[in-house]
């Protein structure tokens, strides 16, 4: 709890008030340059970095979880395969490329960010949905049934319930793994934390790129750290390790 509380400090003091950190990143900015981001506002570039983020995980997980649901339905488990391949392609394609890709059809912004920040997230999020959904206990599946619940019921009720523990480690996955990615965005003009050390590196400013990194690290140390606190209290309210 004191380390979680002395990141999230540190984190806001980053943010809020980066110059108190001129003394520690001095020493690896170019001589007589700047030492500290000031071009734009560091606490508007992580609220459109959460938001880029946060919309395109949001779609990510509504379009992976009720995917798998279908397929894991006796009349959907034949399109298995073919759901697998389509989630994949996130994978297959590195984030620059679908960029490089999707500039051309939606422009230079958001729009290609979100393309390849929701593409890249299906993966983590389909599997693990897929594993929770078929590795329920048959035991509560066969009551579930024996209570006279219908389809519908039982999925709402008993399954994803359930499931949901494992279901919220592919989601966890999936947004540290686009607050990370996020930073390229900035490359197409979207507005992220990426502006920051895009700027150090044409710049050859080692404390800008260090300042950015360091944003997004604690930024995805935290998140990930309370989707584990989430996931282990469905756990054990649910019943599962």
């Amino acid at each position: 709890m004191a380390l979680r509380l002395a990141l999230i400090i540190l984190l806001a003091a980053l943010v809020l008030a980066p110059g108190l950190f001129e003394p520690v990143f001095a020493p690896i900015a170019p001589v007589g340059g700047p030492v500290i981001y000031t071009r734009s506002s560091l606490l508007s570039l992580s609220l459109s970095h959460l938001g880029l983020v946060a919309a395109a995980s949001l779609a990510s997980t509504i379009v992976a979880v009720t995917l798998a649901i279908l397929v894991t339905r006796p009349a959907g488990e034949a399109f298995r395969p073919l759901s697998r391949s389509i989630t994949n392609i996130g994978q297959t394609f590195p984030p620059v490329a679908v960029l490089a890709l999707a500039v051309p059809a939606l422009g230079f912004g958001v729009g290609p960010t979100l393309v390849a920040l929701f593409l890249y997230g299906l993966l983590p999020i389909f599997e693990n949905a897929m594993t929770g959904l078929t590795t329920l206990p048959p035991q509560v599946l066969e009551a579930a049934r024996g209570t006279g619940l219908s389809r519908r019921q039982r999925l709402w009720q008993v399954e994803l319930p359930l499931a949901a523990p494992v279901i919220l480690a592919g989601i966890r996955l999936s947004l540290v793994i686009a607050l990370g990615t996020a930073t390229i965005g900035s490359t197409v003009a979207a507005r992220t934390l990426g502006e920051v050390i895009i700027a150090g590196l044409l710049t050859s400013n080692t404390a800008f790129v260090l300042q950015g990194g360091l944003i997004v690290g604690l930024f995805a140390a935290l998140l990930y750290d309370a989707m584990v606190q989430i996931e282990r209290r469905l756990a054990r309210r649910m019943g599962r390790s």
